[in-house]
């Protein structure tokens, strides 16, 4: 029997080690914020390297898009629509499509394994790569906002709302996409769900709502980015009505804290498969 100083235990009492001969010492397990930014870091520097390629695409797709909807809408509620879904669509694209090939390659390539090897809590490996995803949209979703409301006419007075709605809905998306890929039983099926995902956002939230029929709207109302498509949308008029984007950006941070409570716990399923 022998006593174990009180400086390396939890809490800061003594205590007995009572275990066996040989028996080996497990270390403390990792708290949940410095295993997230562990993870944030690995990964935002991974997508540095592997997604710059990949960002330019989103932000000439959305350009693309803004620029064909210029020849049919001419302004007003319709080009706001446009310019905050097409912006959004950035987020979608990477936190959305990509995140859910990403999780999807790791289930099958055996990368969870190595994850569940680490003293880490699960909710710090889906946190840290979905926020990495989300952070890795910001310059795309900024010069898409720019560049459309240069080309609609739009103010830029409340662009500054961006770091709002970038984040929140990022949340909403790439806990969603985690949950996609670790929950689809082949990578192939989870590129699919990815690709139909943002295919979703794409026309549910750049098509303005007004010329959607009633059943479409409905959907448009169960997607998670309709809420940060609306807050952005709002703040383009001249006295805009903040209860109504706080009330969009709640939402949206609610449906964020649910998908990424469910990507944790996807991610705890496929682990111990």
């Amino acid at each position: 029997m022998s006593v174990v100083s009180a400086d390396v235990l939890p809490g800061g009492a003594l205590a007995v080690e009572d275990a066996p001969p040989g028996a080996a010492e497990l270390g403390p397990r990792a708290r949940l914020w410095p295993s997230m930014a562990a993870v944030y870091r690995a990964q935002l520097s991974r997508a540095r390297v592997a997604r710059i390629p990949l960002l330019f695409v989103a932000t000439f797709q959305s350009v693309g898009i803004m620029i064909l909807m210029r020849g049919v809408v001419d302004g007003g509620g319709e080009a706001e629509a446009v310019v905050a879904g097409s912006s959004v669509l950035v987020v979608a694209f990477v936190a959305l499509n990509l995140l859910a090939q990403y999780f999807g390659q790791l289930r099958a390539s055996g990368g969870l394994d190595h994850y569940a090897t680490l003293p880490v809590p699960p909710a710090a490996v889906v946190l840290g790569a979905a926020g990495a995803y989300a952070s890795f949209t910001v310059p795309g979703t900024v010069v898409t906002a720019v560049f459309g409301s240069v080309l609609f006419g739009l103010p830029m007075t409340h662009l500054w709302v961006l770091v709002a709605v970038i984040p929140l809905a990022g949340a909403a998306l790439a806990g969603l996409g985690a949950a996609l890929g670790l929950l689809a039983p082949r990578p192939e099926l989870a590129t699919l769900l990815g690709q139909l995902g943002m295919s979703a956002a794409l026309l549910l939230g750049v098509l303005p709502a007004d010329r959607m029929p009633g059943a479409v709207r409905f959907a448009r109302d169960l997607l998670p980015s309709t809420y940060g498509v609306e807050a952005f949308a709002r703040t383009f008029g001249p006295h805009p009505d903040w209860a109504f984007v706080l009330g969009d950006l709640a939402v949206c941070g609610a449906v964020g804290v649910v998908s990424l409570a469910v990507a944790t716990w996807a991610y705890r399923r496929a682990a111990v498969r």
